[in-house]
């Protein structure tokens, strides 16, 4: 099943559904291990950056998307 057909579906389920499927993405997103190459974009940003606090949240990013929290 791909990712548009999943979409689909989901577009079908009543609120209180949605409401779950919503929940469950925000914890996969929050919990799961980035790509390396997800990895490589965040430090690229981290490095590019001259604001001091977009450097701090992607620290952060790059620390939870490494560990996975």
């Amino acid at each position: 099943m791909t990712a548009t057909k999943v979409i689909e579906e989901i577009k079908h389920l009543p609120p209180a559904e949605q409401s779950q499927v919503i929940q469950f993405a925000f914890e996969l997103a929050r919990t799961r291990q980035l790509l390396g190459k997800e990895l490589s974009t965040l430090a690229q940003r981290m490095v590019d950056s001259d604001d001091p606090a977009e450097v701090e949240k992607l620290k952060t990013a790059l620390a939870r998307g490494f560990y996975g929290n």
